[in-house]
């Protein structure tokens, strides 16, 4: 197959990937609501077991009014949801599926590259506080902008350890390192990077950029339309991201029960979606954090406790 056609279907299958796993977690996230909170209409919406929420969600966005504010800063804001989208779908083409050829670009130093784009997530924020000449958008800006530097030193400290025992930063080779018994060896990087990894895409209880019962919405305060729905599809994106990160670097990866490599894709899947389906669990089990709290628990807790990981790593490294 010439290189150029091979480039194009691994492009095409990522931006697949892109465009249709964070809809499923989108529609995944309706039903474990409803059926937590007892909300009726996703149960409901379409007829069988509320099928059709996700479209009837799809179907309000597009007949929204797409508003700029007058004094906004036009480019910039306009800009600003893709910002949001594009980290995300740059550090989907490097996250392996499975073994072998199931990725969009293998890179040898393919986690160094995912957390370098995930953290342009700050930039998007930012833009879209500044630009929207609101000062609840321009205060959730800043409180988005302080929880992501603070967030991802314990996100990179927790994915620098795994890196360390794995002896790469390939995201491949350490799904090909890893052993089960890291799930006890690395459980604390787990803990921290998946919880600095929810405050990073801004899902409850870190949500505070976008408190809505002080803020009104935050950054997105003054979106409507097409340009919020972006934003959305942005977190859900993020999950996806999140979720396969910590499958990847933690859960062992395509590596199941059976040693079958032609089902890998579907063991990643598969955890992927338990991951998910946690972050979508604590988004209805715990109330939102004050920021205080929120820097407490970054600063205090995940912060030494990832430093304290990087040391067992080290010395259990030396010691093999």
């Amino acid at each position: 197959m010439p290189a150029w056609l091979e480039l194009i279907l691994r492009v095409a299958g990522v931006l697949v990937a892109f465009l249709t796993l964070p809809l499923l977690v989108g529609q995944v996230e309706h039903k474990v609501m409803a059926h937590m909170q007892g909300r009726l209409g996703p149960m409901y919406a379409g007829g069988f077991h509320g099928w059709a929420q996700l479209i009837a969600d799809g179907i309000k966005f597009v007949q929204k009014e797409d508003v700029t504010p007058r004094d906004a800063d036009r480019a910039v804001f306009r800009l600003a949801p893709a910002v949001a989208l594009v980290p995300y779908l740059l550090a989907l083409l490097v996250i392996p599926l499975g073994p072998g050829d199931l990725v969009g670009q293998p890179l040898d130093i393919g986690l160094f590259f995912v957390l370098a784009v995930v953290g342009i997530g700050v930039v998007a924020v930012l833009m879209s506080a500044w630009a929207s000449a609101n000062k609840y958008s321009l205060l959730g800006g800043l409180r988005g902008a302080a929880q992501l530097l603070g967030y991802e030193l314990p996100l990179v400290l927790a994915a620098a350890s795994v890196a360390m025992a794995a002896g790469t930063l390939s995201l491949s080779g350490i799904v090909e390192a890893w052993r089960p018994w890291w799930l006890l060896w690395q459980a604390p990087a787990m803990v921290v990077f998946f919880v600095a990894g929810l405050a990073e895409i801004r899902r409850p209880p870190f949500d505070m950029p976008v408190a809505d019962s002080e803020l009104v919405f935050g950054y997105m305060t003054e979106y409507t339309g097409l340009r919020f729905a972006f934003f959305l599809l942005a977190e859900y994106v993020g999950i996806v991201v999140i979720a396969a990160l910590t499958t990847v670097l933690f859960l062992g990866g395509w590596q199941g029960p059976f040693a079958d490599a032609q089902l890998g894709w579907l063991w990643t899947l598969i955890k992927v979606f338990a991951v998910a389906f946690v972050i979508i669990w604590l988004r209805v089990s715990y109330p939102r954090l004050r920021e205080d709290q929120l820097q407490r628990l970054c600063w205090l807790v995940l912060v030494p406790l990832a430093l304290a990981q990087l040391v067992l790593t080290a010395a259990v490294r030396l010691a093999m």
